[in-house]
């Protein structure tokens, strides 16, 4: 029962992880319904600034380099002597990171334990591993509301209009709910503590192997609240998840450059965080579509032409996505031969 249950289970994710894909696609597709547009938007990419371009790839480098950063800073917060990673390793990481959370159905608990091994296979301790991970996660969603809560600001600041001030308080409630989270994370570790075995209870396995399991993932959950992290540390580690985020519109802001366009600074910013954050909803693998198309109609809702907008959503995806995606499954499969020769 529970090999079929596990069965069901995996092809449920295959068959929702088409159907995003079938609806980003259906959505580029509604942007591009006039040939036109279509054709103008790629004349404009095909004549694109190669000066912005490379800015634009140099601008996500520095974004992927940040998160790498930010990995080794909180990995060393949770361990004074403890097990170090290299920074070409963490760079490798970060890539082979990106291109799982972007294409493997599952997410994120997939390129999540794909990131927990990598450290536990560098002498990092299990506890340590769990909490980093669950650190960056947490500062980088307070990093992303803090610049789509700027962009708020800055697109009421020049518009009259007030439609967008209730979005500003729920940013701010965002804001305080992440860092409640990441200030008292102690609180949070202790319920997730208490799902394994509420888990094991309500499926009625009592077996041997299972629960070892749940003691040993309470033991490990019981470990990681134990470390610390300071005021002083938890403003470093959000300061750094902000500027992954604030390197990766500047990816953005290069694009316009490279298809030769004026950037409508009243509400790029807003657009971009807005588009960050519906990316992320588990609907479409990666924000297929939807990063495109919140981008594009806000944009245009600033200012920026219908094919400039396109255009530029386009350039930023090919190089924050495509690019980050290809690159990054190269890597997965350089990171595992790399391991397949230290096992020999």
């Amino acid at each position: 029962m529970i090999p079929e249950a596990k069965q069901g289970r995996n092809l449920a994710g295959v068959v929702r992880y088409i159907l995003g894909v079938c609806v980003g696609v259906a959505i580029l597709l509604l942007l591009f319904r006039k040939r036109g547009e279509l054709t103008s938007a790629w004349h404009e990419i095909s004549r694109a600034n190669l000066g912005w371009v490379l800015a634009a790839m140099a601008s996500e480098a520095a974004s992927l380099y940040a998160f790498a950063f930010l990995q080794r800073r909180t990995l060393r917060l949770a361990q004074a002597g403890g097990a170090t990673i290299p920074m070409p390793g963490l760079v490798a990481l970060s890539l082979a990171n990106d291109a799982i959370a972007n294409t493997v159905p599952g997410e994120p608990v997939v390129s999540g334990v794909y990131r927990y091994r990598y450290y536990r296979r560098h002498g990092v301790a299990p506890a340590i591993a769990g909490w980093t991970i669950f650190t960056v996660l947490v500062a980088q969603a307070i990093g992303l509301s803090l610049l789509l809560l700027l962009g708020v600001i800055v697109a009421l600041a020049a518009s009259t209009n007030a439609s967008y001030a209730p979005i500003t308080i729920v940013g701010l409630v965002l804001i305080a709910a992440a860092v409640a989270v990441l200030v008292r994370r102690d609180l949070v570790l202790r319920v997730l503590a208490l799902l394994p075995r509420a888990a094991r209870r309500a499926s009625g396995d009592h077996r041997h192997g299972v629960q070892a399991l749940t003691v040993r993932i309470e033991s490990t959950l019981a470990r990681m609240r134990e470390i610390p992290l300071s005021v002083g540390s938890t403003a470093e580690v959000v300061a750094i998840a902000a500027f992954v985020w604030l390197a990766d519109f500047c990816c953005l802001l290069c694009s316009f450059g490279a298809v030769r366009s004026a950037v409508p600074w009243s509400g790029v910013l807003l657009a971009y965080g807005v588009a960050q954050v519906a990316g992320s909803l588990p609907v479409v693998p990666g924000g297929i579509g939807i990063i495109e198309g919140s981008l594009a109609v806000i944009l245009m809702q600033y200012g920026a032409g219908r094919v400039t907008a396109l255009s530029a959503a386009l350039v930023y995806r090919m190089i924050s996505f495509w690019l980050v995606i290809a690159i990054g499954w190269i890597t997965v499969g350089v990171i595992a031969r790399h391991r397949h020769i230290k096992e020999l």
